[in-house]
């Protein structure tokens, strides 16, 4: 088989897999618009935490700047896909703010302005600091750190599902994007041979598993309970 005919499935593979990601991250970016309607209707933000929000707003930024040729070349789609997400994060954290009670309305604030702060320190080092590809090299660390915690963040919800025995709290839809968008990405990736761009990927899409099993395993308990026979609850 001729070398440009390897080269030329290999590039549309590629960037398949990245307009893939693109399109199932935007479905990402919505799937927090039923949590928001629910949180403008009751004017309250509930039990619901804003902090998955916030940190989905740093990862953006630093995916976003890893991506742009200046850091990286080769990966225009994560700085695109991310500068999207950063735009939906502002929206989200705005509502967010706007229906907290005033503590955490302070808190969400001062985690916001630390969240620029930090990405203004990552910005100015990465150019004054490192030239390529060490430039790279400590934009890509941050930019795994980042990403692995946005993956862990609903943790904190999880454990909120466990001791309710409830996912109420725990938006399917969310965490089956979140699930779908880390599988193409970390096929993205992999054809890039970019580890920093699979391994944390690759991360989130066992995160996304353990999400979805816990939903469906937590779902069918809530079933079941609503299923019993009001005489069994006196039994």
């Amino acid at each position: 088989m001729p070398e440009y005919e390897v080269f030329s499935s290999h590039a549309v593979f590629c960037e398949a897999a990245g307009v893939a990601g693109n399109l199932l991250a935007f479905v990402l970016f919505l799937s927090p618009i039923p949590t928001f309607g629910r949180i403008i209707r009751n004017q309250s933000t509930e039990q619901f935490s804003g902090l998955p929000y916030v940190y989905g707003l740093l990862n953006c930024l630093i995916r976003f700047w890893y991506g742009v040729p200046i850091v990286s070349s080769g990966i225009i789609l994560i700085a695109t896909v991310n500068s999207v997400g950063a735009v939906f994060q502002l929206v989200y954290i705005a509502i967010f703010i706007r229906y907290a009670d005033k503590g955490r309305k302070i808190k969400m604030l001062g985690l916001l302005l630390a969240v620029f702060s930090a990405f203004g320190i990552i910005v100015f080092l990465s150019i004054q600091v490192f030239q390529p590809p060490n430039r790279q090299l400590f934009v890509g660390y941050l930019s795994v750190f980042s990403l692995i915690s946005v993956f862990a963040s609903p943790l904190f919800v999880i454990n909120l599902v466990v001791r309710t025995k409830s996912v109420e709290y725990m938006p399917f839809y969310l965490s089956l994007a979140t699930f779908l968008m880390s599988d193409a990405f970390f096929a993205y990736g992999l054809l890039k041979h970019d580890a920093f761009v699979s391994v944390p990927n690759g991360i989130g899409a066992i995160l996304g598993v353990v999400q979805l099993v816990l939903y469906s395993h937590y779902k069918k308990i809530s079933e079941e309970t609503s299923r019993r026979p009001l005489l069994e609850s006196y039994a």
